[in-house]
């Protein structure tokens, strides 16, 4: 049951609050916008020397693969080279300030850009907002936790100078989860004598030229490297879960592509073998599993943590209960259309910080957690899955929307999100560059035409 913010009958005494913002991607730019609309005082730090968060592509991976080293170099992107937007960049943008296309030099006006084309995006939001004044660059939060007083202490670390400690009102985390690898078991992995890496550290296919891959996942990402791969390599073979047993086998309109139900085991010899029996002499395992939420700076005293990849307790996937409204979280969901949902969540927490809007009690925010909770495990939805939210996220957006007095997410948005997963089934290998949306195409363009950007 949801629970609904409750709002005073009389005006609220307005509160302008000092809050750190970890991260300058999307969900750190958008939320700076918002609160410094709502009248606090923003600090930003990001690490990198750029906003723009996961959409920083850099050629340099990871010293460790797989991502299991903990001293290991560690790389933000997950970016690879040939990566495009598999959302049209109509549904994507903020909500007034459309992800028009721009014609002009170096811009890429292609429906589903490339990867730099969105990182262009965000600097524009940044410039047009004015954001990068908010930001420490070269920053990173090493610490943040409570401190006395109900305030929070953050302790930060610039290159080559000493850490420095500094009290806030407020923290957002806004750091991304595409960083630290989610890696399956596989009977006899540690005898098994080829080469593994995880998709966070794809970037190119030529290191495949003439090899056999086996790629395990079947989300977005495995999708496109299986055929950036294919077109090097020897042999592409996708394990892939919760397969029907018709699409088992050689895949259509590719030479040297098969699907295949998950890796049962491997072996010294370096042979992979699929559940389906069938088995390959492989020189490469391409991890395409998904990331790990990790928050190393973050101290709650045990009041938030992350267990089976599940961030908890979180009302609404934004508060913890105990630390509300102090502590939040921006774009902890997967499997959404990204930035208008972190634009919400954002002006959400910032009327709320302000006091312009008034959660539950504790009591109540927990009551709707454990409620949540429940209708996942009764309709047998794994604990990894609590922020996977897919067709639900309309009803969480409008939800929020209500909260904050903000009109409902266009419908044209969630139709053309329909239409592209629908294409994107249809034509696996060519949704980004045909399909049959047209209308709504015309009816966002319409919407854009009440914003000045």
């Amino acid at each position: 049951m949801p629970v609904k913010s409750i709002m005073s009958s009389t005006a609220p005494l307005l509160t302008s609050r000092h809050v750190a913002v970890i991260g300058a991607g999307a969900t750190g730019l958008v939320a700076a916008r918002e609160l410094r609309g709502e009248g606090h005082r923003v600090v930003v730090f990001e690490r990198g020397d750029e906003v723009g968060g996961t959409w920083v592509y850099t050629p340099e991976v990871e010293s460790d693969p797989i991502g299991l080293n903990p001293k290991r170099s560690i790389v933000h992107s997950s970016l690879y080279d040939s990566l495009r937007t598999n959302l049209p960049r109509e549904s994507m943008g903020f909500r007034d300030y459309p992800f028009k296309k721009r014609e002009e030099k170096g811009r890429d006006s292609r429906r589903f850009p490339g990867h730099r084309e969105v990182l262009m995006y965000l600097q524009d939001f940044a410039a047009r907002f004015e954001i990068n004044e908010l930001v420490r660059f070269g920053t990173e939060v090493v610490f943040a936790g409570l401190d006395k007083g109900g305030k929070w202490r953050v302790t930060s670390a610039s290159r080559n100078a000493d850490p420095v400690d500094e009290i806030y009102d407020a923290v957002i985390v806004c750091n991304g989860h595409y960083v630290k690898p989610r890696l399956p078991h596989i009977p006899g992995i540690n005898v098994w004598p080829g080469k593994q890496l995880h998709s966070h550290n794809y970037r190119r296919p030529e290191p495949y030229q003439d090899k056999v891959v086996v790629l395990i996942g079947n989300s977005s990402s495995a999708v496109d490297i299986s055929r950036d791969i294919a077109t090097v390599a020897k042999e592409v073979h996708i394990a892939a879960w919760s397969l029907e047993e018709d699409k088992l086998g050689k895949m259509h309109g590719h030479e040297n592509m098969w699907l295949h139900s998950m890796v049962d085991s491997v072996h010294e010899d370096g042979t992979v073998v699929f559940k389906d029996g069938n088995a390959v002499a492989a020189d490469f395992i391409i991890h395409c599993t998904g990331y790990n939420y990790e928050f190393p700076f973050l101290e709650t005293n045990g009041e938030v943590t992350v267990d089976d990849n599940r961030v908890g307790p979180l009302y609404k996937h934004v508060f913890p209960p105990a630390l509300a409204p102090c502590l939040s979280f921006v774009g902890v969901p997967w499997k959404i259309v990204p930035f208008p949902m972190f634009e919400l969540q954002s002006k959400w927490i910032a009327a709320v910080l302000s006091n312009r809007i008034a959660l539950p009690s504790k009591e109540e925010m927990l009551e709707d957690i454990e409620a949540f909770y429940s209708s996942l495990e009764a309709s047998g939805t794994p604990k990894r899955y609590t922020h996977n939210m897919g067709l639900l996220q309309w009803e969480y957006n409008d939800w929020i929307a209500d909260q904050c007095g903000f009109p409902y997410v266009e419908e044209w948005r969630k139709q053309m999100y329909l239409a592209t997963g629908k294409n994107r089934a249809l034509r696996p290998d060519s949704y980004r560059d045909e399909w049959e949306d047209d209308d709504l195409v015309q009816q966002a363009e319409q919407d854009f035409a009440n914003y000045l950007i």
